[in-house]
């Protein structure tokens, strides 16, 4: 039931239209509401019998389920914040102080991009593109990728550049875009520490990392349509022929596509 008036929320008046993102859309609603892996998968394998017997009495022509398996599906859906979670934590700095100001365009920069803490942290000036609204990154197995960003994270990344940072710039200071009061960059625990207080500052009571950002970032594109494809590019989750990919990536179709489907993009 609950599926089926998901369905007619997204305008599907036909079984045959559905498609597999839509099942996954499903399950990130109902992870977000609160529910338990175990709850989850026996959704998945309900609709999966649903949709195997309109197959067999004629009325399906192609499950789009049947391939699905719950590995793949918790692999894809680790656990994420709601939208309305992720705006408490985003609105928390405030403040005209540098603090404020750097930690406000980090969170922004941090679910407009789904970048690893470790990516985030070795991000340079010279990897930022303004004008073309996206940054080049060095993720796992020195791969290059190219991920796009939000208005709203360009704003308040500017803000920080122009009014912030050159209030934490030390004689040790480096490249890096973000650094801490002692003028350095950021590790991974900094990092941590940092949006696990805003977590707890919002109200948030799951176990929040900056990889639950990188996981909201994912399934927030996805439930809003985007496809998993290009999430993947965005992600760095490739194999050797996704890899190719980046070498002539086409950064204006990347940009088009978060601008369309991110909530803050």
């Amino acid at each position: 039931v609950k599926f089926s008036a998901f369905l007619d929320s997204k305008g599907v008046q036909s079984f045959n239209k559905l498609q597999r993102k839509l099942v996954l859309a499903f399950l990130v609603e109902e992870r977000e509401q609160g529910l338990s892996v175990n709850s989850i998968s026996r959704r998945l394998v309900a609709i999966k019998m649903f949709l195997r017997y309109l197959q067999q009495e004629g009325m399906l022509d192609r499950n789009v389920a049947e391939v699905m398996d719950s590995p793949r599906i918790w692999r894809m859906l680790p656990e994420v914040l709601s939208p309305a979670e992720v705006e408490r934590m985003l609105e928390l700095p405030d403040g005209d102080d540098r603090i404020s100001i750097r930690d406000k365009a980090l969170l922004e920069m941090f679910y407009a991009t789904g970048l690893r803490v470790s990516e985030m942290a070795d991000i340079k000036l010279e990897d930022l593109h303004f004008d073309s609204g996206y940054l080049r990154c060095m993720g796992k197995g020195s791969k290059m990728r190219v991920v796009p960003f939000g208005e709203k994270a360009r704003e308040y990344l500017v803000k920080y550049l122009s009014d912030a940072r050159p209030d934490f710039l030390k004689e040790r200071s480096g490249r890096e875009v973000f650094l801490t009061y002692r003028g350095t960059k950021f590790s991974r625990k900094g990092l941590w520490l940092l949006i696990k207080n805003y977590a707890k500052r919002a109200g948030v009571r799951k176990n929040v990392s900056p990889h639950t950002l990188r996981h909201s970032f994912a399934s927030h594109l996805l439930a809003n349509g985007a496809p998993l494809r290009v999430i993947q590019e965005m992600l760095g989750h490739v194999d050797i022929a996704t890899t190719q990919i980046y070498t002539h990536v086409d950064q204006g179709r990347l940009r088009a596509i978060h601008s369309r489907f991110h909530p803050r993009g």
